[in-house]
């Protein structure tokens, strides 16, 4: 049998394994020589911190003033070797004579009463036993050093206290407010009238009276505390005394006041003083103060009587336009400042408009147009701005007007400039507009207006013209000769030109020497005639488009084979082609021609070969089955 020596201690930190070697033999026999491993793991042996463990123990110093039951200090014991779990240990103090408490968890706090903050510095010393589930223990010692306050004692600046108010003032209203220097004071009335007609608030001070307060005088006893250290506290007397007054309220002219202000009025004018007056005369026990919205009483102030401009009135905001251009507020004026004993001055202030600012031109404005735009076409948008509220209202006009040379208009309310007139950029590439901005409704005097020039540009752009096109170009026609003295419709030649607002005139430049058709407009018409057997007319029409040096021409050929009304239509397959005389006439047909890259042509024979077998050995098979 191996046992642990007696005194011997331990450690696995530093030594974690010893080797016995032991030697054994029997009578007789051969001594044997055997070797023993003893393995040494840490434990969880409890240990107390070094300070609170030490003969002269751990040392905490606390102020007098501190709350009871305030945490002073904590017992937290670490095991070999792992962290402790204070719910598995118990702490037991082993001396008694302390008004300090120890906890379950090993805390220890200030007595249920707290300290006495009268005595000096005193000390408190406790022994502590810790002790886990599975018996170890360790002990130390704890010294509570109490030192006096530092904070200052609830004291009144004004023990004694006089207050004189006039009889009137209703119910919960502050009468006045007491202070007294200290941490954490209350308030409390220790003695006052029967019933009670005055209370106070725990936490400002305030004393407030219970109901209308009539002619009386009481003498009132306030004490302050500290709430965390009720000892520490003081007392003040306040003596009230309500006395009765006139309850006339003081007369006032005018009694109501409305005007209207420029929005220029600069801060500081005066838009009114009140001649006020009360039945004992005294205008120096006058009090003027301003009610109202927050926008009123940040742009309108009292000063004594005077009712002045506080900030600028800009009439040019939102903020403004919210508010409808209109001030409300209420003037109350009070005898020495008794509520009961007022009068209230409406007050409405209209702000109104002032033209301050002139309208501003766009930059750059220019614009281009087609020259071929049409009638009415909007070349752009001039858009003025004017500060003044409301904001942009512009009238537009055009210096000069509009006319041959300057072929544009502009609407009066949106600014928009349109085409009016003929455009042409060989004649004119560009115009310069002088367009006049005139601001409307931002005055008072609708005469006061104020205007802009503004430079704008107009560039044409030209768009190539294009000769007229005839659909088609080449016509082939028969027709039977009309009766006697008549005329007769022969066809109606189609044809645009670009723009298609152009005007298109026609007219017969060969084949038809003897007069026998006529063109009106773009319909044709066929004359009578006295010739009796049949004959073709091969008719050459000019198409002319376009305006001035820029007219442009296309040229259609009319076939028109006339057949008299006694004779039979020849069929068309005898019909013998006439050939103009004096020039050729030239008919020219595209036809439409595809030739395949040779890569394509590869491809498809080959497919139609590979093609072609697949049949032929699906045929094959189908024989020999």
């Amino acid at each position: 049998q191996v046992t642990l020596r007696a005194g011997a201690e331990l450690d696995a930190r530093r030594v974690n394994q010893y080797t016995l070697i032991l030697r054994a033999a029997c009578p007789g026999e051969d001594e044997v020589e055997e070797r023993l491993f003893v393995r040494v793991t840490a434990g969880r042996v409890l240990r107390c911190d070094t300070p609170f463990a030490s003969a002269e123990g751990d040392v905490v110093q606390v102020l007098a003033d501190v709350a009871p039951r305030t945490p002073l200090y904590a017992v937290l014991p670490q095991p070999l070797g792992g962290l402790t779990v204070t719910s598995f240990l118990q702490f037991r103090l082993q001396n008694h004579n302390t008004p300090l408490t120890l906890t379950r968890r090993g805390l220890v706090l200030a007595p249920d009463n707290g300290f006495d903050p009268s005595k000096d510095t005193q000390t408190f010393r406790l022994e502590i036993e810790v002790t886990d589930r599975h018996g170890h223990n360790c002990s130390g010692a704890l010294r509570v050093e109490v030192l006096p306050s530092r904070r200052p004692r609830v004291t009144f600046p004004e023990p004694h206290r006089a207050v004189t108010v006039t009889e009137g003032i209703g119910p919960w209203e502050v009468v006045t407010q007491v202070r007294a220097r200290g941490d954490n004071v209350r308030y409390a009335i220790l003695a006052s009238v029967a019933p009670a007609v005055f209370t106070i608030d725990e936490v400002t001070g305030e004393i407030r009276s219970t109901r209308r307060l009539e002619g009386i005088r009481a003498h009132l006893l306030i004490r302050a505390y500290n709430a965390l250290r009720p000892d520490d506290r003081a007392t003040a007397t306040v003596n009230v005394t309500v006395k009765g007054t006139d309850r006339q309220a003081p007369r006032c002219v005018p009694a109501i006041f409305v005007s209207q202000v420029p929005e220029t009025v600069s801060p500081g004018s005066t838009l009114v003083t009140l001649r006020c007056t009360d039945s004992t005369s005294t205008d120096g026990c006058l009090h003027y103060a301003l009610e109202g919205p927050p926008s009123s009483r940040s742009h309108f102030c009292m000063e004594g009587p005077r009712l002045k401009v506080n900030t600028t009135l800009d009439y040019d905001s939102e903020a403004m336009a919210a508010l409808g251009f209109q001030f409300t507020a209420t003037i109350v004026v009070t005898v020495g400042g008794q509520p009961l004993q007022s009068t209230r001055v409406p007050v409405l202030v209209t702000v109104t408009p002032v033209n301050e600012f002139r309208p501003a031109c766009p930059n750059g404005a220019t614009f281009t147009v087609l020259e071929t735009a049409a009638f009415g076409s909007v070349v752009g948008r001039v858009a003025g701005t004017d500060r003044d509220y409301p904001l942009d209202s512009l009238e537009y006009s055009l210096e000069g007007g509009a006319g041959p040379a300057q072929p544009f208009s502009i609407d009066r309310r949106t600014g928009e400039i349109r085409v009016v007139g003929r455009l042409d950029s060989q004649q004119q590439k560009s115009y310069r507009l002088l367009v006049r901005l005139t601001d409307t409704h931002n005055d008072l005097d609708l005469w006061k207006r104020q205007s802009s020039l503004c430079d704008v540009s107009v560039r044409l752009q030209a768009v190539p013209d294009q000769p007229p096109v005839c659909i088609p170009e080449v016509q082939e026609l028969r027709i039977t000769a009309g009766p006697p003295g008549g005329r007769q419709p022969v066809t109606r030649l189609a044809c645009h030109s670009s723009p298609d607002s152009a005007v298109l005139s026609y007219s017969i430049v060969g084949g038809n020497e003897d007069g026998r058709f006529r063109l009106e407009g773009n319909p044709l018409v066929s004359l009578p005639s006295d010739r009796a057997e049949p004959q073709p007319f091969v008719l050459l029409v000019e198409v002319w488009g376009g305006s001035g040096g820029r007219r442009r021409r296309s040229v259609v050929a009319l076939v028109v084979h006339v057949t008299p009304r006694s004779a039979p239509v020849p069929p068309s397959s005898t019909t013998q082609p006439t050939t103009l005389q004096k020039e050729p006439l030239v008919v020219l047909r595209t036809e439409a021609v595809w030739h395949p890259p040779a890569w394509f042509v590869a491809v498809l024979t080959i497919s139609g070969a590979l093609l072609l077998a697949t049949l032929g050995c699906v045929a094959r098979s189908l024989l020999c089955r």
